[in-house]
């Protein structure tokens, strides 16, 4: 059940570190100054996550392996994150729709897992979820705004919710890992989480005037290691120093 624990605690450390630096890819060329400054405090917040459930994974799983090991010496079909994470950050309008998304998907289930049985875990969770409220109050106010906005800020909103709708189920998939964590006690599944999730971002969706999407298919495959093309020239990115100076530090 160690094992499983950890293997947990690596792929929430994936979605984190990877999302991280998706955002990261947004410094200096934000539509504002102020929002160049959102978006770089989002991104170092969900670092902050990845590096205390990467710490912790190498604690669960026996290897020892630092944050480091995990973000840095690994292939990209070793990284556990879901697809969604890894998406390009798009047009503006796509990035606060993934945004949207995650943080509300983060927020009900660190809150969750605030409550596992495992306390090292539980701890992590329980600061993740704070943090992440304030991550979902910004997506929020912005999906808000554009959809509001013009008819053109509309139209792109509506074209992000599109765009990253069929990722989103990934999120709450359950697989063997999952069910054992889950019926075990040590950590609850993210599938009963689906229905509160989707009512909570359609009220801001409503609220922005747009609509729920309707996607005919699904991704899959990121938990697997399955990840998509745009995924290796990210991963050589956030390596790139790391190969370049081995045995830096963070």
């Amino acid at each position: 059940m160690t094992e499983d624990a950890a293997l947990l605690a690596s792929r929430l450390g994936d979605d984190a570190l990877v999302l991280g630096q998706r955002l990261c890819q947004w410094i200096t060329r934000a539509p504002t100054i102020e929002e160049d400054l959102a978006l770089s405090n989002i991104a170092l917040d969900l670092i902050g996550h990845a590096r205390a459930l990467l710490t912790l994974a190498g604690g669960l799983d026996g290897t020892g392996r630092t944050e480091d090991d995990f973000a840095f010496a690994r292939s990209d079909r070793e990284f556990g994150n879901t697809l969604l994470a890894e998406l390009p950050n798009g047009d503006f309008a796509v990035t606060i729709a993934r945004q949207l998304v995650y943080s509300h998907y983060a927020v009900l289930y660190y809150e969750a897992l605030a409550g596992a049985a495992l306390p090292e875990l539980a701890a992590v969770a329980a600061r993740a979820a704070t943090e992440a409220g304030y991550h979902r109050r910004h997506a929020d106010g912005w999906t808000v705004r554009l959809g509001l906005g013009t008819a053109e800020s509309a139209r792109r909103m509506q074209a992000g919710l599109d765009h990253v709708w069929p990722y989103t189920t990934e999120l709450f998939d359950e697989d063997e890992v999952v069910r054992r964590l889950d019926e075990a006690g040590t950590a609850p599944s993210p599938a009963p989480l689906h229905a509160p999730w989707q009512e909570r971002v359609g009220e801001v969706v409503g609220q922005a005037g747009l609509s729920l999407p309707t996607p005919r298919w699904r991704a899959h495959g990121g938990r697997q290691g399955l990840h998509s093309e745009a995924f290796g020239p990210l991963v050589a990115e956030l390596q790139s120093v790391q190969r370049q100076f081995p045995g830096g530090t963070w």
